[in-house]
């Protein structure tokens, strides 16, 4: 497996907690995204999506990281990341995109660079946009962790796909200096989390690329 990763990317610290969980060995690809090489011709050749992670497995590109996620659950079924009931995956799901589709997009770099570089906005008030998202979200992450599911982790006492989601929207929300005294399961959750090396190995600071 090569996985084209970036340190800092949420999107594939995800793939590396699910890849880690799954003892699954992988060949890092680093792809720079403050330097724009994921715009760049050789990857863009690789992947027109021009985003990462990116997954190579047997020859065979596989892109967006849930969606990843998913195949590797599938191709190497233990630990699962996903329940084996109907209602148990659907929960799961939707609590990994509420973080992956709801909470992601408005604050990744791409959206923050074009609020200061094309829309004008001071860092200050970059920073309260993203502030005022991740308040949002992560009540809705809250509310909804709420409703049960059981166990010390999103679903139950094992982690799975929502988890992999959980942690790098954390770290991100922390490196912006976010108040999340409101979500006390999210971080609760969080530090289960980050007691196992599968997430620990996967984290910014312990990536080759890490600046």
């Amino acid at each position: 497996m090569r996985l084209y990763t970036y340190y800092r990317s949420s999107a594939a610290f995800r793939v590396r907690i699910a890849l880690n969980l799954k003892g699954l060995r992988y060949d890092p690809q680093f792809v720079h995204l403050a330097k724009g090489e994921q715009r760049g011709a050789q990857y863009l050749a690789l992947n027109p999506q021009g985003l990462v992670p990116a997954l190579v497995d047997d020859g065979q590109l596989l892109t967006q990281s849930l969606a990843i996620i998913e195949y590797v659950d599938e191709t190497h079924p233990g630990p699962p990341l996903l329940p084996k009931d109907p209602l148990g995956r659907a929960r799961v799901r939707s609590l990994a995109l509420l973080i992956a589709c709801e909470i992601h997009p408005l604050n990744n770099q791409r959206t923050l660079n074009y609020l200061v570089n094309e829309l004008g906005l001071s860092e200050e008030e970059k920073d309260g946009w993203y502030r005022h998202w991740i308040h949002d979200g992560m009540a809705k992450l809250e509310a909804d962790l709420a409703r049960g599911g059981g166990g010390k982790f999103c679903h139950s006492d094992a982690p799975g796909m929502a988890d992999c989601c959980l942690v790098p929207q954390v770290f991100n929300a922390q490196r912006f200096n976010c108040d999340l005294s409101h979500a006390p399961r999210v971080l609760r959750i969080f530090e289960q989390c980050m007691q196992l090396e599968a997430f620990q190995r996967a984290q910014p600071s312990r990536q080759p690329d890490a600046e």
